[in-house]
């Protein structure tokens, strides 16, 4: 099987991939944790480690 151009050896096309991975990293992957986080519950469990920390110490 002749192997084309720019393809990888199970005929991936490698600047369709790269793409792809340049526009995941442009916020999409992190946005869609951030929806589902409460701020307001992270910083107050931030703020009670840092008390317990700062007990232990």
């Amino acid at each position: 099987m002749a192997k084309k151009a720019g393809s990888t050896q199970s005929g991936t096309n490698i600047q369709e991939v790269k793409q792809q991975n340049a526009s995941a990293t442009s916020g999409q992957y992190g946005t869609e944790f951030a929806s589902e986080t409460d701020v307001q519950e992270v910083k107050q469990r931030n703020a009670k480690a840092e008390q317990n920390k700062s007990k232990n110490s």
